[in-house]
């Protein structure tokens, strides 16, 4: 299978081609040629098995085909759990079980684990820049820590992610590099997209992605909800459909691949903070990119979602169809702190600020009447966001042990203004 641009303006490319560059050469996202058309899917024994059959027709005739099952099981080590909630036919999926307490980790580790297997047949390291609005940069992070041949640039933007997620971000060292930026999640995305188009740049140092852009990321993902899926529909007969917290809209981008791959899943809605785009658009509004604003779900605090040219791919440009299938719902700080109050004060659950945006999403739908079986898609551990959770709970959370090896660790990073030439010096001398 070959891959081509979001913006038709760029050669085509293998998938381990796509995965090593991370964005064409145009600014678009790599897409399918053609997409892979609907076939019926099995139930694996685990996910990395359900993982392996999901993305197979992707890597059809590439160098790394015949390393997929390896590369799922060494990615897919930990559980994603769909479990049950208080309310009746309400479930979460908990994705936040791998070693930086957050759903990038099964991503990440999937890329990284590619990407040392191209590398092998490289002399020059590769950079891979990551942009993170909080946890996407940890997770990147300790997948490729340590890896021969792969160094890691890490942006956040400064100030602008809770104090845990800013500790695992500059806790690494090593291989890996972290750059507090003055500005946005979104500047941060920008230098990122500069520089993976600064033809100069990648002939002196060689770079990719490790954002939700990269396939790499993308594909993988599709798998936990084809799992979870596939096992509720055999235990129960029913259709599980989802509210996917999205910021960047990576993660709800591939459950509407994964559906479209033929897996058995019901509605997509997708569940917002403040920074409202998407819900604009999906009320009938021009799509309007805007500046980002911050917000107690930070990891979600972003204006301009990249993979909404993938999502307009997938529709063939039809926005009016895009509509039709999917609903957005955004969600202001106060209503995310009464979310955790409440349903800890009712339930005894505990959620993190975005799990929380998708869980009120899910309220609502309820409250309009919305039947069937829903599941709240959990991200994120909530020990990662103790200054937001603990006092609105009124007591201390246990914190997982992988976060708490992160957390015990020195951490460093250095601050650079959003200006693209100091970034541009600071790859040639990371």
């Amino acid at each position: 299978m070959n891959f081509i641009s979001t913006r038709n303006n760029s050669p085509t490319a293998t998938l381990s081609q796509a995965i090593a560059a991370g964005l064409a050469p145009d600014g678009g996202l790599y897409v399918p040629e053609k997409q892979p058309l609907a076939r019926p899917l099995e139930l694996g024994s685990d996910l990395a098995d359900t993982a392996t059959q999901l993305i197979a027709p992707f890597f059809e005739d590439d160098a790394l085909a015949a390393e997929l099952p390896a590369i799922c099981r060494e990615a897919f080590d930990f559980p994603s759990p769909l479990v049950p909630l208080a309310t009746t036919d309400d479930y979460a999926l908990e994705l936040f079980h791998g070693p930086t307490a957050a759903f990038k980790d099964f991503g990440a580790r999937f890329l990284a684990a590619c990407l040392a297997r191209l590398r092998k047949r490289e002399d020059r390291p590769l950079t891979i820049l990551v942009a993170t609005s909080g946890d996407t940069g940890a997770a990147v992070a300790a997948a490729f820590h340590g890896q021969p041949g792969l160094r890691v640039v890490v942006l956040y933007p400064d100030g602008r992610v809770s104090p845990r997620q800013a500790h695992q971000l500059g806790c690494f060292g090593d291989n890996i590099t972290a750059l507090r930026v003055t500005g946005s999640f979104d500047d941060c995305q920008a230098l990122v997209k500069q520089a993976l188009n600064d033809g100069e740049l990648q002939a002196q140092a060689p770079m990719s992605s490790a954002n939700s852009i990269s396939l790499g990321r993308l594909l993988p993902q599709m798998s936990y909800y084809a799992q979870a899926a596939l096992a509720h529909k055999w235990k129960t007969g029913e259709v599980l459909n989802f509210v996917i917290p999205t910021g960047n809209l990576g993660n709800a981008m591939a459950a509407i691949m994964a559906r479209a791959l033929g897996v058995s899943i019901g509605r997509i809605v997708l569940a917002t903070n403040a920074n409202d785009v998407l819900p604009k658009f999906f009320s009938g509004a021009d799509y309007s990119p805007a500046a980002s604003i911050a917000t107690l779900a930070n990891a979600m605090d972003v204006g301009a979602p990249s993979n909404f040219e993938r999502l307009r791919w997938l529709y063939n440009g039809d926005d009016a169809a895009l509509r039709a299938d999917f609903t957005a719902e955004s969600v202001n700080d106060y209503q995310i702190r009464n979310t955790i109050q409440d349903r800890y004060t009712k339930h005894g659950e505990i959620f993190c600020p975005h799990t929380a945006t998708a869980i009120r999403a899910l309220e609502g739908l309820r409250s309009q009447g919305a039947s069937g079986d829903w599941t709240a898609v959990a991200t994120a551990h909530p020990a990662k966001f103790e200054s937001v959770v603990e006092p609105l709970i009124d007591r201390p959370l246990e914190v997982p042990p992988a976060l708490a090896d992160l957390l015990a660790r020195p951490a460093h990073a250095d601050l650079i203004a959003a200006d693209y030439e100091a970034f541009r010096a600071r790859i040639l001398g990371a």
